[in-house]
């Protein structure tokens, strides 16, 4: 949940909310509906044919040309994708950090881009990540509490929920929400996740049902989450102002926690975030990229953790140059996550649509009309915005 709730998650709903209030709050209805569509997908792919996304894609895509043609694009997707979203996360962790030590947030992402490496580096995270879950979570369930406490316009809430609307000013906003929410490198390490927890021994049917409700669950708080952030961002800052910075999220608790406690929750709560995250998103890339090459996706083996490596690093690099505008840097990453991620929804069509590897469990035409049309829609909001940056006016 805390990979979930993330800095992304926080710095774009809340400026989603700030500048366009209540409207966009349909994206993350939409988006909700489709990690679950689309991750559903991956589990039933991890849980029968007990293969990676990855994997699954070198596996069945045979023709040279396209076979090597498909690694190269898994691979430049999810790590271009993973640096953006690793810079976010360690620009996030270093605000929350700079908000209550006022040093500036280059000198603290780089301390926090190598403790998560030193984390990872010794495979000792485990611990420290479950206590930051805990943190991330009492900050996600005060952003729900104060999301009541604060009075907004139901009506208006409804509306934005119920009635998809956007302009070109709000475009950015509606690609973040989608990218901080269907996360392109989730697809892939959830079916290493599933396979984890629900080993082959175990009935399909029982293992699948039990992996849809937990999927079901973990997505929909977080979509709740994500909404309360909007929320409390629309009623506090919308129309009148918008936010001077990301440290400024923190007004939105003050009716539930008061100024003080409110910004050291805030700021505890973004650092968990984002080293949480910090440590995931690196993983992911290991994970995806050993799999579209076949190589043991082993913690210990040399290419797992040169890859992890690599992410963290430059992540980090791009962190420390963010320079004065770390909500923007933020933003960027959830974008081109978003912009990236038809390409590797496609590639979880093709996987479940594969009867040499799911057999009875292959997609029928409720999961590839429901996929199809996700992949469509965030394909034509991909290409409106590679439109208005090509003709601006």
């Amino acid at each position: 949940m805390a990979a979930f709730v993330g800095p992304g998650t926080v710095t774009t709903a809340a400026r989603a909310g700030a500048e366009t209030g209540y409207q966009l709050l349909w994206t993350i209805l939409f988006a909700s509906i489709a990690t679950i569509i689309l991750q559903e997908m991956v589990a039933r792919l991890g849980l029968v044919s007990r293969l990676g996304l990855g994997a699954a894609v070198r596996k069945t895509v045979t023709t040279p040309v396209l076979h090597w043609g498909s690694i190269l694009l898994i691979v430049m997707a999810i790590g271009i994708g993973n640096i953006f979203y690793q810079t976010g996360n360690i620009v996030g962790a270093a605000v929350g950090l700079k908000s209550i030590t006022s040093i500036s947030h280059q000198f603290w992402s780089l301390v926090v881009g190598f403790l998560a490496m030193g984390l990872l580096a010794l495979g000792a995270y485990r611990w420290i990540e479950r206590v930051l879950v805990v943190l991330v979570f009492i900050m996600s369930l005060t952003f729900i509490l104060t999301a009541f406490l604060v009075e907004p316009d139901w009506s208006g809430i409804f509306q934005g929920l119920l009635i998809p609307s956007f302009d070109q000013h709000s475009l950015a906003f509606v690609l973040g929400l989608i990218g901080t929410t269907i996360v392109p490198y989730n697809l892939f390490l959830h079916a290493n996740i599933v396979r984890e927890k629900w080993p082959a021994n175990l009935p399909k049917d029982h293992s699948l049902r039990e992996a849809r409700w937990d999927l079901s669950f973990s997505v929909l708080l977080g979509g709740l989450i994500t909404a309360s952030i909007l929320v409390t961002a629309a009623t506090t800052f919308y129309p009148d102002g918008k936010m001077n910075g990301l440290a400024d999220v923190a007004q939105q608790l003050h009716p539930t926690l008061g100024e003080k406690v409110a910004t050291w929750c805030f700021a505890i709560g973004l650092f968990s975030a984002g080293l949480t995250s910090s440590i995931t998103a690196p993983l992911a890339a290991a994970y995806a990229v050993c799999g579209a090459f076949g190589w043991k996706p082993s913690l210990r083996a040399w290419h797992f953790r040169g890859v992890w490596l690599v992410v963290l690093i430059l992540g980090m690099l791009l962190a420390v140059a963010a320079g004065q505008s770390p909500a923007e840097t933020i933003l960027f990453a959830q974008v081109a996550n978003a912009l990236l991620l038809p390409l590797i929804a496609g590639f979880v069509l093709w996987a479940v649509n594969q009867s040499s590897l799911l057999k009875d469990y292959v997609n029928g035409w409720p999961a590839n009309l429901l996929g199809g049309g996700v992949v469509l829609f965030v394909t034509a909001l991909a290409l409106y915005k590679f439109y208005t940056i090509i003709n601006p006016n």
